[in-house]
């Protein structure tokens, strides 16, 4: 019998069981957040979400528990929509084992970089500090802030404040699993014909995919003061899901 033969999933289901227990998963996570803020003043996000190794709320469960955690009805939504979307056709195709394995190292693959990221930050204010440049300063403001005010009077203080809160910024949500799920679906089906809501006309997944990692990749470089979306970490779940993929396409016991 040939590896093909051998690993191809038995049926097709629109709903595949580690799809559907991630979207519970979620949901449950999700509504227990808004419980215990509501009932407790507990902050699960935070408590549970991702933060810097040297923050004082930094936790090493946070490592698995942050791609279950969201801040709002339209970030879980849109993030299990294509959970599902894409992760149904990816379980029928791999399998259960193979897909949550895949999910599960692209969501920490995605950890990891988004942590190495925030490392850089926090080297680029330090050598800010210390080279006592007012307009060091500035330009290093000017990437967090666009209020006049702060940028005018950017001092030592300011970037320390700033280090303390690039510290303790959460990274929550399984928007990077969910790019390793992207970037497989068009490295695997890349002929295949999408058409999204925000943009009504077909296009092949393997053009979507690469549109939408480059834009990743200029927004993440650009560092628009104000954007709290965490482009390494999407980054972080393509490049581990590249890499991955190409482990399993060497040795064809694991993929077909």
């Amino acid at each position: 019998m040939d590896y093909q033969q051998q690993y191809r999933p038995a049926g097709f289901r629109l709903l595949p069981p580690v799809v559907k227990n991630i979207l519970i998963i979620n949901v449950i996570m999700f509504l227990a957040s808004l419980a215990f803020k509501y009932r407790f003043q507990i902050d699960l996000r935070d408590l549970l979400g991702l933060h810097y190794p040297t923050s004082p709320s930094f936790h090493w469960y946070q490592v698995f528990t942050y791609m279950f955690m969201h801040e709002g009805w339209d970030h879980i939504f849109f993030n299990m929509f294509g959970v599902w979307m894409f992760g149904y056709v990816l379980e029928n195709y791999w399998g259960p084992r193979r897909f949550i394995i895949f999910y599960l190292v692209t969501a920490l693959g995605a950890a990891f970089i988004q942590t190495l990221y925030t490392g850089y930050q926090l080297h680029t204010i330090t050598e800010a500090i210390n080279n006592f440049s007012p307009e060091e300063y500035r330009k290093v403001m000017s990437h967090y802030f666009e209020d006049p005010a702060i940028l005018n009077n950017a001092s030592i203080a300011n970037l320390s404040d700033l280090m303390g809160l690039i510290r303790n910024e959460r990274c929550i949500g399984a928007s990077g699993a969910l790019f390793g799920i992207l970037l497989a679906y068009g490295m695997i089906f890349p002929n295949t014909e999408l058409i999204m809501i925000f943009f009504p006309i077909p296009i092949k997944a393997k053009y979507f995919v690469a549109i939408y990692a480059g834009i990743e990749l200029f927004s993440g470089l650009s560092q628009v003061a104000g954007d709290n979306i965490a482009h390494f970490a999407h980054l972080g779940g393509a490049l581990f899901g590249v890499i991955l993929i190409l482990i399993w396409k060497r040795n064809r016991k694991f993929f077909y």
